[in-house]
């Protein structure tokens, strides 16, 4: 499986979907720092919540081989500048969590929209919990490249 870094806003989902992908026990806790799960790495809400961390995020994506832009399907707001993605020189993907919570389709298109707008390659759509999408994440790791 090929290494991914999770970028997305705070409790958009990252840890709990880096424990699912690798099997662990889902605990719900707030990462302070990155943190290496594997062959997921997990970067706080704060790295793409202050644009002073962009630089750690562009650092950090040295050592991996996709990054994945997390979108909480509950949320609303939109921390992921226009074209976004550019500024790897990784290929990026888009991931939807908390599917099992979407109330309607207008949520799923707009977090479609937003992770568009930040340039990414393809888009995923999961539940951690309920284990929706998964399997089709963890396929497209193992294919890729």
């Amino acid at each position: 499986m090929k290494k991914m870094m999770l970028i997305g806003k705070t409790y958009s989902g990252k840890t709990t979907l880096c424990q699912n992908i690798n099997s662990l026990n889902i605990s719900y806790k707030k990462t302070q720092s990155v943190e290496f799960c594997d062959n997921i790495i997990d970067t706080p809400g704060e790295y793409i919540e202050n644009k002073r961390y962009y630089k750690a995020l562009i650092v950090t994506s040295v050592d991996v081989d996709v990054i994945g832009l997390v979108q909480d399907i509950t949320d609303e707001s939109n921390f992921f500048p226009p074209e976004f993605a550019s500024i790897f020189s990784k290929s990026v993907i888009g991931i939807i969590t908390k599917i099992d919570l979407e109330e309607s389709y207008k949520k799923e298109n707009e977090a479609v929209e937003k992770l568009k707008l930040a340039g990414v390659d393809r888009i995923f759509k999961v539940s951690s919990i309920k284990n929706e999408g998964i399997e089709e994440l963890i396929d497209y790791l193992k294919e890729y490249l």
